[in-house]
């Protein structure tokens, strides 16, 4: 299961400060409880989408998603690498480094389907990150994230898309539905994409669930129909998972 980006609060430079929970430890965060007991109750691997999160130590926010074993137990911690520092004129103008700082790991998780990438909403437009989780060894990669109505309609799906082809693996996004009362207008759209680059499921810009199966026999299948991953040359260029 995957939440969507900062769930537990509003999307915006304004309001993480107020909705930052500290991790240092996870016991003293109620968010990192409900999803633990979320995960432990339904016996399902979760994505917790994307909380503001505050370091005590050094007094920096972050925007980290958490995931959770069956069991509850904490499997990954992912802090957003990219921070989405945009100017689009006349369309919005957004910068997450106003008070976000970046992480600087990736994020890769073992479950007895295979390892899962992680990245969160802008991690995708860098095509690096998924690249070299693949190369590692991931059959998915999993965003949750909030594109906007700028955004959104030129890029959510095209990008769902272009990493699933670039690297010819499962590709799911997640999103906050759509909320015109909100000071942020998400796009919606949560997906999941296959290794050939068709869309499984795909919801609209309500609320809503999507159920997809992900099969690792069908990234083997792609990937011996168009074997790209045995043909590249990094005699050429350089092998970016080195």
């Amino acid at each position: 299961m995957c939440r969507q980006e900062c769930f537990n609060s509003p999307y915006g430079t304004d309001y993480f400060p107020q909705y930052a929970e500290s991790l240092s430890p996870p016991s003293s965060s109620q968010t990192f409880g409900i999803l633990s007991a979320v995960a432990k109750e339904t016996a399902t691997y979760l994505i917790g989408g994307s909380i503001p999160e505050i370091d005590p130590a050094t007094s920096r926010l972050y925007n980290t998603s958490l995931v959770f074993s069956p069991k509850g137990d904490l499997l990954a911690t992912h802090r957003k690498v990219h921070l989405f520092d945009i100017d689009i004129p006349g369309k919005i103008k957004f910068k997450e480094s106003e008070v976000l700082s970046p992480g600087d790991t990736m994020t890769i998780f073992e479950t007895e389907y295979g390892k899962i990438g992680l990245g969160i909403c802008y991690d995708i437009r860098f095509p690096e990150l998924a690249m070299t989780a693949a190369r590692k060894g991931c059959f998915v990669m999993v965003y949750p994230g909030a594109f906007n109505m700028t955004t959104g309609p030129l890029h959510w799906s095209l990008l769902a898309r272009s990493r699933a082809v670039d690297n010819q693996i499962y590709v799911a996004l997640c999103s906050p539905a759509r909320d015109l009362g909100a000071t942020y207008h998400a796009w919606g759209h949560s997906m999941v994409v296959d290794p050939n680059g068709s869309i499984l499921e795909e919801l609209e810009a309500s609320e809503g669930i999507a159920i997809a199966d992900l099969d690792n026999e069908r990234v083997d299948e792609v990937r011996k129909g168009i074997p790209v991953t045995k043909q590249r040359r990094f005699d050429v260029y350089k092998n970016v998972a080195d």
